[in-house]
């Protein structure tokens, strides 16, 4: 009887463990999209104010906004107002 009741707890345990580690993992998998859509409303956010500002964009422009941090792309938006030249946006020394 005591066995049975070790089997049935330890079974239980184990449907608590896995149904924790599919919560977790659904609320990671969220959060990780909400991040990408963040990130990729902010490309497009940019990619738009500098189409507008500078015209139309080379190609190094979309592959650099594709590959950009976060702080990249605020660091840039910050500077698009500032700078008179597409290529100075993405200085490094500014």
């Amino acid at each position: 009887m005591l066995a049975e009741r070790v089997k049935t707890w330890t079974e239980q345990w184990k449907q608590q463990g896995l149904q924790q580690g599919v919560e977790q993992g659904l609320e990671q998998g969220r959060k990780q999209g909400e991040r990408k859509g963040r990130h990729l409303g902010e490309v497009n956010l940019l990619r738009r104010l500098l189409v507008r500002r500078f015209g139309p964009l080379p190609s190094w422009v979309d592959e650099r906004l594709a590959q950009a941090s976060e702080a990249e792309l605020e660091h840039w938006a910050d500077r698009v107002l500032e700078c008179a030249a597409l290529d100075e946006v993405f200085q490094a020394d500014r």
